[in-house]
């Protein structure tokens, strides 16, 4: 039987005139190194005025055993329950437990509605790369227009699939844009909050949409991240060293991917064997630091 997947959410009667305007996908669940994709979502929430247009059915999508939403107990009663909304143009919250074929066709029928797109993604990945060197961002698209003036990743592979993903391709198969930007996290940082990873996805996204958004928030946060892990690696003759060796091996691939761009930084060889070693040095500073490293917003101490 086949199924309406306008049944699966409700657009505001109100909703406001967006024709032409993207859409940003941040859904929790999927892989997301140094919180980059998350503390984008905020930021973006924080500095915009925003109105949910379209919701959609979470008892459909979300297994509330498994994430299990909030509520606030009071005293004596229960005084709220929090429930697992997604609110739009800024598409996030958890990814669909279920009905991703559902779901993907709704996000499709919303813009087709509105008349909104290109939807772009977002997120961090780990990658053998010491924090001391620019963060790269990799780009993909539906069309290779879209592509221009962004690093790519030319391999084929298979890997585990997301929601974003599926919308991509869903959209790519429908006629329509959609990209999405991975920004590569030093993976012995890729479990802290990082706020240089979310500034580089922020740059991505001002360019390939020329969106005017601020960035204060996270430049800060980033320079105050930056200074809190140089001290960390100051304190350690060991780590600077481990640091030294990752940047050297790092400039190696990055000259030989000069020379051969089909190789690129991701190719054969960019697994570092001293990668654990770092790691395990930084233990104490993920420990102390994560979900707390200076995020955007908080004061400095």
């Amino acid at each position: 039987m086949q199924r309406n997947p306008e049944e699966l959410f409700d657009l505001s009667p109100a909703a406001p005139d967006i024709a032409d305007a993207p859409i940003l996908l941040y859904l929790e669940g999927f892989i997301d190194a140094g919180n980059a994709g998350r503390l984008l979502a905020e930021h973006l929430l924080r500095n915009f005025s925003h109105e949910a247009v379209a919701q959609f059915d979470v008892d459909r999508l979300i297994d509330y055993r498994s994430r299990r939403p909030l509520m606030t107990y009071d005293n004596s009663h229960w005084e709220s329950y929090d429930p697992p909304e997604r609110p739009f143009l800024l598409l996030s919250g958890p990814e669909p437990d279920h009905e991703w074929n559902l779901f993907t066709e709704a996000v499709l029928a919303i813009s087709t509605r509105l008349q909104v797109g290109p939807a772009i993604s977002f997120l961090g990945i780990p990658a053998g790369m010491p924090h001391t060197r620019p963060l790269g961002v990799i780009a993909h698209a539906t069309r290779e227009e879209l592509m221009t003036g962004y690093q790519r990743l030319p391999s084929r592979i298979q890997v585990p699939g997301s929601a974003p993903a599926l919308i991509e391709l869903r959209f790519g198969e429908a006629g329509r844009d959609a990209l999405g930007f991975a920004v590569q996290v030093p993976h012995y940082l890729s479990q802290a909050v990082y706020p240089p990873a979310a500034l580089a996805l922020l740059g991505s996204l001002t360019t390939s949409t020329g969106l005017d958004l601020p960035d204060t928030e996270l430049r800060e946060a980033s320079e105050r991240t930056n200074m809190a892990i140089e001290r960390q690696v100051a304190d350690s003759a060991e780590v600077a060293e481990l640091v030294r060796a990752l940047e050297q091996q790092y400039d190696t691939a990055t000259a030989e991917a000069a020379e051969n761009p089909v190789t690129g930084l991701l190719a054969e060889g960019e697994a570092m064997p001293t990668a654990d070693e770092l790691a395990a040095q930084f233990e104490r500073f993920l420990a102390d630091n994560q979900d707390r490293t200076d995020p955007p917003g908080s004061a400095e101490h």
